[in-house]
């Protein structure tokens, strides 16, 4: 009842100065007992309180200066209102510090050390702010009678904030030690925080961009760290032992020389990604960084490749010397890679600068045993740079196992890596089988699956869903059947590598609308002469038209001459004009005769047209183009002499019978005569 009469006193006599109006009950007073009548829910809550705590205009510094006060208050009848202060700021700051210093210098120790004072009863918030105020860097907004020194730089911030380690505990339970564990993963952070503003102000002093500063910091964490331990290891050395942390990051970010550093790999077109990740994998030997990237730079690795190298290398390539480099360069050179090729080989395969000297000529004596030559393994190595150092040993033995099943010998799998080394970049799993699979499905054979290999290799390289499926679904929905589909694969294998809709699908609508080929007749088109789908329209297709329209042949015509025969379009002007010329001038042979056998220019104009010509003219026969070229020199001669026999026993027998009766003329009968060429001419063609 006591503290309750001393309440009630101090708020009558703060009341009484204020206006009482606000308040529209008033409150009696009778037996030191307090009846609270009508009084709102805030008052309430201020009287149910205790003094220090609740009512914010009673200085509880009063209460201790003037002990009399409150002794009035109790035993007067009529108390007199206590002088209080006006309320200062930070009030309950200066309430807390008067009260550790008043309990201490009542204790055993007269002195005590500012390391044993202990703040008991600090909430989480309160250790935080202490904790922000202790590490911060840069001066926080401050209000006037403010009791904590705001900045670390000023000479009293010794004295003015509370010692770091009074914030945590000495000894206690398990949950002591969560809240010391967090209290010190906060200072952790405030100190990354700092240590990332100390180093974004070496970056602007080095004339970087916010921007650029922000977003290169931002995956600098692990070298943030280690800038951290070094500057708190420079605190044991006696140069620095004074000196505060700021001094001492500053001084670690300006001897590792990382901003110069920085602004010599921008230089060399690596990106602020790269370049964090550079630094960080660096484990601070910055050092390392730019004697490797000189290396790069001697054998001619361009400078946007350059953080695709160290990146991609390993983990190990920082560690490596520059001679172990040459090693590997001198070697390869010596084995058919040319000196210039090196920066393009190493910058498509960083992996050969981590791997040991042993392992590369492992992997270059598997190839060199398949017979393949060093202009033949450097030409590899040159187009498929990966074939020599991104893949596992024993994935290429695999591998090569695997294509020897088609029937290759060990120098047949030579000369086909030596082609196409991209096939070691194929999975057997995934890309080799499900092609066998399909390919034998549509009646193809081993050995036409290795006459595949052989010529095209690239179609083992392709993917089959989104490739070759789509490929063979349009050739059926076109008109060709499904045991010609095999044939025309096995016969151009090529046809599985073209673009369905950039190159096949303009060719056949070109065939139709241009060359005069019709719908019903195009797939046996394409199934005869699948050559056709990799021709250009522009270049062979549309030219060849022009010109057999320009000798007189009709559009429909044309279009049955190449589903007779489609090879037609492919041969170049060049050679068609001078056949065309012969047959018209010199056979003296109708364009009927080219309509009906359009073949006639698929045959040597000096090997075989002109010298069977010839034969004709001088045993005075005339057969057909088909009979007379569509042959063997052999079955040929065998034709030839057949007819000369069969005038010769028509020219016997006319001579036997010369002038039998008098209608005959010259001893020949002119119907018989008619009759005997004319089977002549039949049994020729």
């Amino acid at each position: 009842m006591e503290d309750f009469t001393l309440a009630f006193q101090l708020l009558k006599h703060s009341l009484s100065q204020s206006k009482l109006q606000l308040f529209p009950q008033a409150w009696l007073q009778c037996d030191n007992s307090i009846q609270i009548v009508g009084l709102t829910e805030s008052l309430k809550k201020m009287l149910s309180c205790p003094p220090y705590q609740c009512l914010p205009f009673a200085s509880p510094n009063l209460l201790r200066r003037n002990p009399s006060a409150s002794t009035a208050c109790l035993h007067d009848p009529t108390p007199q209102p206590p002088q209080l202060n006006p309320r200062s700021h930070n009030s309950k700051s200066t309430a807390l510090l008067h009260h550790l210093t008043h309990s201490h210098s009542h204790s055993n120790h007269p002195n005590p050390k500012q390391e044993d004072l202990q703040y008991p009863n600090l909430s989480a918030e309160d250790k935080a702010k202490i904790l922000e105020l202790s590490l911060v860097r840069k001066r926080t907004p401050q209000f006037p009678g403010s009791i904590y020194v705001q900045s670390p730089g000023d000479a009293d911030v010794g004295t003015s904030l509370p010692p770091l380690n009074t914030l945590f505990q000495a000894g206690g339970d398990s949950g002591d030690d969560d809240d010391d564990r967090e209290m010190l993963m906060r200072a952790l952070q405030i100190r990354r925080k700092v240590t990332e503003e100390i180093f974004k102000e070496a970056m602007r002093k080095g004339k970087f961009g916010i921007t650029y500063t922000t977003n290169l910091v931002g995956r600098l964490s692990v070298f943030i760290d280690h800038v951290m331990v070094e500057a708190a290891s420079l605190k044991r050395v006696p140069e620095f032992s004074n000196s505060s942390f700021n001094v001492r990051a500053k001084t670690v970010i300006e001897d590792s020389g990382v901003v110069r550093l920085i602004r010599w790999l921008k230089h060399n077109s690596l990106s602020y990604p790269q370049i964090g990740k550079l630094v960080c994998m660096s484990k601070g030997n910055l050092e390392t960084i730019r004697r490797v990237t000189e290396w790069l730079k001697s054998i001619h690795v361009k400078g946007r490749f350059i953080g695709v190298v160290l990146l991609k290398a390993g983990d190990n390539l920082l560690d490596r010397s520059s001679e172990e480099f040459d090693e590997i360069v001198e070697y390869l050179e010596r084995n058919g890679v040319r000196r210039d090729w090196m920066g393009y080989v190493m910058s498509r395969c960083p992996q050969l600068l981590t791997c040991s000297m042993e392992d590369i000529k492992t992997r270059v004596g598997f190839y060199l045993n398949m017979g393949m030559s060093e202009n033949d393994f450097g030409t590899m190595v040159f187009d498929y740079p990966r074939v020599l150092g991104f893949y596992a040993l024993s994935e290429m033995n695999e591998k090569v196992s695997y294509l020897k099943e088609f029937g290759l010998s060990n120098e047949d799998v030579g000369k086909l890596l030596a082609f196409k080394p991209q096939l070691m970049g194929c999975s057997i799993e995934e890309r080799w089988k499900p092609l066998v699979r399909y390919l034998y499905y549509h009646g193809i054979s081993r050995d036409d699956m290795r006459r595949m290999l052989t010529i095209k290799p690239m179609v083992f390289c392709v993917d089959l869903k989104t490739t070759i499926m789509p490929k063979v679904q349009f050739f059926r929905d076109i008109g060709v059947r499904d045991d010609a589909i095999g044939n025309m694969l096995v016969k151009f294998p090529p046809l599985l590598t073209y673009s369905l809709h950039k190159k096949i699908r303009p060719v056949v609508i070109f065939l139709i609308t241009r060359a005069g080929v019709n719908e019903k007749d195009i797939g046996k088109v394409v199934a005869l002469g699948p050559e056709l789908l990799g021709c250009s329209i522009v270049h062979k297709l549309e030219i060849n038209v022009k010109y057999f329209l320009s000798l007189g042949i009709h559009v429909k015509k044309l279009g049955e001459m190449i589903a007779d025969f489609p090879m037609l379009l492919r041969y170049n002007v060049d050679i068609l004009r001078p056949k065309y010329r012969y047959l018209r001038r010199t056979m003296v042979r109708p364009l009927q005769d080219l309509i009906e056998f359009p073949r006639f220019f698929s045959y040597s104009l000096e090997g075989r047209i002109s010298p069977r010509h010839k034969i004709l003219v001088e045993n005075r026969i005339n057969m057909k183009l088909r009979y007379m070229l569509a042959s063997t020199d052999e079955e040929f001669e065998n034709r030839i002499k057949t007819i000369i026999e069969r005038r010769q026993r028509f020219e016997s027998n006319f001579v036997n019978n010369a002038l039998p009766n008098p209608q005959t003329i010259d001893g020949h009968d002119p119907m018989e005569n008619e009759t005997v060429i004319d089977n002549i001419d039949s049994e020729s063609e």
